[in-house]
């Protein structure tokens, strides 16, 4: 090849590049950015975060974290730094909250991509990407101002440059996962590349991974937050943050109704949707695979199994935990679908279509049901629409499956959750709002509230509440609590749920007032106060 050949062809593969690039932008952006301040902030993860930075800036106090003015630690600062900055660019606002996570969703999607391409191949690195913005929960928590989309983005970045040998980002990144949201990232970094050294028995690599400068590099990013909160907080720091949040809620369960051990298999087949129709068959040629891309396979498989395997075994257990294992199963469908694209393997096309369909069909039984339980609600006629979509989806699949059309296959399941995730969130969403957030109650309560007299607030509506009124409230536990509150003779405002209400002894519900009800909120006061 002349050098004029040279230069034309790496001027092709950059605009090929960016032309990728400026794709992902489009359909991530529109995934993730469209509507995204739309929405008021769902109790009670949301308004946590967005409250924890707020205060923040309020306390000029960017060290130890404060929620209703007291020190807590939850969650190492990194998410509620990236929202306080996001406040200070767009003002304090659902679109702030959240924008930290949509930006590194998106740049989750396109970091992928740029892998998948220097791994696979041009065509699997794009298809990756697209699958990984794309699939249901990487999309849905895209839009939630909570801290899975940064871990993950720190924790994909990290093994990635591991697998590509950049050993100084992989330590960088790692830090920074660790400064997102604790212990976990040095676990998952240090966990799977060890496995996967192990399971290639290729122990000298150990020799070129700059571990001494590596190490004083992590630790130089890692450790000045940690070495500030136990400076300033002592053991409580300590024993809250390590012997609470991470070490008991591993060992216990904090929602016992979730600790079953199959608890992430419907998560995967629901989160991973579309994509899930090649998932398994993806990890299976991956792990026959001997060819050239074997290790870099081997790598990708492990990584998503230890994510799977190491929330498993945790007793506390929630749908978010496993969205770092979604980059990993991308890249590896990515490849699959593009080996199966090339070697004309149609039969995968008709075997993924029949998966599709079986998950599909459990998501639109769940949008029917959902419709039917709260028809009264308004859920009913979008439920029905999304319903429809899928059916349509599957139908053009099993047709453009039948035509072997690999290219038409893809494109529809990525329309297809274009549609899908515009639809939920202006159509939806906003009509089972009110039942997830304390945004519309607080018009009811500023009607009623005096300015002054104590707010007694149960616990989950407590962040929310506090985010849109200002106003901190003190926490309602449990019933007991309640009724004894109840009973006093100062005056005050409470907030419960219907269900706490109903439950209280019928003299107790004789000496106090229904203000206002709102879904299943209601706002009661004792006679006299009004």
């Amino acid at each position: 090849m002349s050098y004029s050949e040279k230069v034309k062809d790496t001027s092709m593969t950059e605009r090929r590049v960016w032309l990728n690039i400026v794709l992902l932008l489009c359909v991530a952006g529109v995934i993730t950015f469209a509507y995204l301040g739309s929405l008021p902030l769902l109790d009670p993860d949301e308004p946590v975060y967005a409250e924890t930075a707020r205060e923040m800036l309020q306390f000029h106090d960017f060290i130890s974290p404060r929620i209703y003015g007291e020190f807590w630690y939850d969650k190492p600062p990194m998410y509620y730094w990236l929202v306080a900055g996001a406040f200070e660019i767009f003002g304090e606002g659902e679109f702030a909250a959240r924008f930290p996570s949509a930006l590194l969703a998106t740049a989750g999607a396109i970091l992928v991509y740029l892998s998948g391409r220097k791994l696979f191949g041009e065509r699997a690195g794009i298809l990756a990407g697209l699958i990984l913005a794309t699939s249901l929960e990487y999309f849905y928590l895209s839009k939630a101002a909570v801290t899975d989309v940064t871990l993950t983005f720190f924790l994909t970045a990290a093994l990635l440059a591991f697998l590509h040998g950049k050993y100084y980002l992989f330590y960088g990144c790692a830090a920074f996962a660790v400064v997102t949201k604790g212990p976990i990232g040095i676990i998952f970094c240090g966990a799977i590349p060890g496995l996967y050294l192990l399971v290639i028995g290729k122990w000298s690599l150990i020799k070129r991974m700059k571990l001494l400068s590596g190490t004083v590099l992590f630790l130089v990013i890692a450790l000045p937050w940690y070495l500030l909160m136990y400076h300033y907080h002592g053991m409580a720091f300590i024993e809250t943050f390590l012997g609470f949040h991470n070490i008991t809620r591993f060992l216990q369960p904090e929602h016992p109704a979730g600790s079953l051990w199959y608890y992430y298999i419907p998560v995967i087949l629901v989160g991973f949707f579309p994509w899930i129709a090649f998932m398994v068959q993806a990890v299976y040629a991956a792990l026959k695979d001997k060819g050239t891309n074997q290790k870099q396979l081997v790598f990708l498989v492990i990584w998503a199994a230890a994510v799977f395997g190491f929330f498993t075994l945790s007793q506390t257990k929630l749908v978010s935990y496993i969205l770092p294992m979604y980059p990993p199963l991308a890249l590896l469908v990515g490849w699959y679908f593009d080996k199966a694209w090339s070697e004309k393997r149609f039969s995968v096309l008709k075997w993924s279509a029949t998966i599709l369909t079986v998950v599909a069909l459990i998501l639109e039984a769940g949008l029917l049901y959902a419709g039917e339980a709260v028809t009264s609600s308004g859920l009913y006629f979008p439920g029905m629409v999304m319903a429809a979509v899928f059916v349509v989806a599957n139908i053009l699949v099993w047709w453009l499956s039948v035509r072997q059309d690999f290219r038409s296959v893809f494109a529809v399941n990525v329309v297809a959750m274009l549609f899908f995730s515009t639809y939920l969130v202006t159509q939806l969403l906003p009509v089972i709002m009110a039942e997830f957030s304390m945004k519309p109650f607080i018009e009811d309560f500023n009607q009623h509230y005096d300015g002054q007299s104590q707010v007694y607030v149960k616990k989950s509506y407590r962040p929310g509440f506090m985010f849109y009124s200002g106003i901190p409230g003190k926490e309602i536990s449990d019933d007991e609590v309640l009724t004894t509150l109840l009973s006093e003779n100062a005056d005050a405002f409470f907030i419960v749920n219907d269900k706490e209400y109903r439950q209280l002894p019928a003299a107790l519900q004789d000496k106090i007032i229904v203000l206002a009800t709102n879904n299943d909120k209601i706002l009661l006061a004792r006679k006299g106060n009004n």
